[in-house]
């Protein structure tokens, strides 16, 4: 999600998100660490109200090489509310302790909720800066807009460790101010991972340090989402997949790995044209150039695009009519409609499942789709691609080229959907860390003072990457 995502997305499907206060048991070099994901089941009305928020959000969010080298590793995923979000865990401080942290492609900024938060932090989990030796304080403030909310604070620097990598002098913000119903336990603040282009904080996010600095095998990161949307017996919590750093799992995926590059110049959010559609095995006229651009966006549940768009693909479902009151800009259809899409961005066709498609039921016979109308600013993609398609691909995003490419998953990747598995859980543990040293433009007293960049505001409804922390995991 990009940092100024409308929130009320976030409060709907977060109420069981919670930050996790850290375990600390010793983890063995190797070991690997799983997600979950929670899944209370919400009526047509609370849905409507999600709904409702998740269009808005959307749309102030895009609105306006050292010794023991350990060069890729791995972080298991929860998945929460049914596909609404997935978290993940990272560490602050020395020493190192474990947070909670929406994992976004949609936005490139780092933040925590501070043990001095006096407003909207409640019950989550909080860094204490009077905890870590190798804390810096800054004095450059920090905003971050999402919509229906905002966190606000100021700039720092602390060692930040994620999936055996270790980075000094990371900046960050510490949130001493959050809009009430932004975060939820077990989640106690956002990781961006798009470019540093569009950093509110003006820092190098913590990836593109790894990434530029190969500290990586691979200069790449990749997802594998797991679906739960379809399990009527779905806990709160369940396995969410994974996200590698610096290497992709070959047994997720078969295949080839098709990668598009990013138009040049465009490296901000993780930018492909959508080049062709399909419903119902009929081709979709889609708008071209600069219009055809889409955010690939791990942070967001759904898909958005240009209206003429949205409307042509409902046009090829017989019994389709656009929503009403919080189902305003989405479409009904009849349930009983088997609705298949296949997206195209330059390369192969990839298809959707039905079960995606359909977002909820509304009445004894209609459902509402997860494809919405929305508009969004000059200068953000007019399409946002959430977790609606990234469930049925295994998504790889690289650093150099700079280029995003999607395989077929494979039958070890797709036999973990609608499967209570074990939900993972933060650990911290003495291992080998890969040391990269934020430098240059990263460093704090060049960070520029968050102002008006793309923010973008996570729904924690969305699917939200929720990656366990494992500080000296292992490759799986």
């Amino acid at each position: 999600m990009l940092p100024s995502l409308p929130l009320a997305l976030a409060l709907l499907l977060s109420t069981s998100s919670a930050v996790i206060a850290a375990p600390k048991p010793h983890v063995a070099a190797g070991q690997s660490i799983p997600m979950y994901k929670r899944s209370p089941r919400r009526n047509a009305t609370e849905m409507g109200i999600w709904a409702k928020n998740h269009r808005e959000m959307l749309l102030s969010k895009y609105g306006g090489s050292p010794n023991h080298k350990r060069s890729s590793g791995t972080n298991l995923i929860t998945n929460q509310n049914a596909d609404s979000s997935y978290f993940g865990s990272l560490a602050i401080g020395t020493p190192p302790v474990s947070y909670n942290v929406i994992l976004d492609t949609g936005s490139s900024d780092l933040w925590v909720a501070e043990s001095s938060c006096i407003t909207g932090c409640g019950s989550v989990p909080k860094f204490n800066p009077t905890q870590s030796s190798t804390f810096k304080n800054g004095t450059q403030s920090f905003s971050i807009t999402y919509g229906t909310g905002q966190a606000a604070g100021t700039l720092a620097e602390d060692t930040v460790q994620m999936a055996g990598f270790s980075v000094a002098n990371q900046i960050f913000a510490v949130c001493n101010q959050v809009s009430s119903g932004l975060l939820s336990n077990p989640v106690s603040g956002l990781l961006g991972l798009a470019w540093n282009t569009i950093a509110s904080s003006g820092a190098t996010p913590l990836w593109q340090t790894l990434a530029q600095s190969g500290a990586w095998d691979s200069p790449l990161m990749a997802f594998q989402l797991t679906r739960f949307v379809d399990d009527q017996n779905a806990e709160a919590l369940e396995a969410g997949g994974s996200f590698t750093m610096g290497f992709v799992n070959q047994s997720l995926y078969t295949g080839d790995i098709d990668f598009q590059n990013i138009p040049s110049g465009q490296e901000s959010w993780w930018i492909l044209p959508v080049t062709g559609m399909t419903v119902q095995g009929n081709s979709v006229t889609l708008p071209t150039g600069s219009e055809s651009y889409s955010a690939i966006d791990t942070g967001t549940t759904l898909v958005g695009g240009p209206s003429s768009a949205i409307q042509a693909i409902f046009a090829q479902i017989p019994g389709s009519a656009p929503g009403t009151g919080n189902f305003e800009n989405y479409f009904t259809y009849p349930c009983n409609t088997q609705v298949n899409v296949t997206m195209t961005f330059g390369g192969r066709s990839w298809p959707i499942s039905p079960s995606d498609f359909k977002l909820t039921q509304v009445s004894d016979s209609q459902c509402v789709g997860a494809f919405f109308e929305m508009t969004t600013g000059s200068n953000a993609p007019a399409w946002i691609v959430g977790d609606t398609f990234l469930k049925n691909v295994y998504s790889v995003f690289r650093f150099s080229p700079p280029s995003i490419g999607f395989a077929t998953l494979s039958s070890t990747a797709t036999s973990q959907n609608d499967v209570n598995g074990v939900v993972p859980t933060p650990t911290i543990g003495s291992v080998v860390l890969v040391s990269a040293t934020s430098t240059g433009s990263n460093r704090l007293h060049n960070a520029a003072t968050a102002t008006s960049s793309p923010a973008r505001a996570f729904n924690v409804f969305t699917v939200v990457v929720v990656t366990s922390l494992f500080i000296g995991f292992s490759i799986l």
